[in-house]
């Protein structure tokens, strides 16, 4: 399997009940006393194309291997294509969308 590249996006209450209507509640992890976090992997490519889109964010290469630092309405455009789409796949119409 390819590696993957994650944005992590923390789920609240009220985010948490839309993934259980939507049927994505088992997609979550949880972290840090209960907290729940969304884990939407990219691919190489894509997380590239993302810091390039976005020149604020940065690639945790050290520890997390995670893209972080996206602004909160990248984070929230990302969340809700999950929910329509039902999919943690949308990286790629994400980018198509900027």
């Amino acid at each position: 399997m390819a590696e993957t590249f994650p944005i992590n996006i923390w789920i609240n209450e009220e985010r948490f009940n839309a993934l259980k209507n939507a049927g994505l509640a088992e997609l979550l992890k949880e972290e840090l006393a209960g907290m729940k976090v969304l884990i939407v992997p990219c691919t190489a490519s894509q997380r590239d194309k993302v810091l390039e889109l976005y020149p604020m964010a940065k690639f945790d290469a050290a520890t997390t291997k995670s893209i972080e630092l996206l602004p909160k309405a990248v984070k929230d455009k990302i969340y809700d294509m999950v929910v329509a789409k039902k999919s943690l796949e949308v990286m790629d119409d994400f980018i198509k969308s900027v």
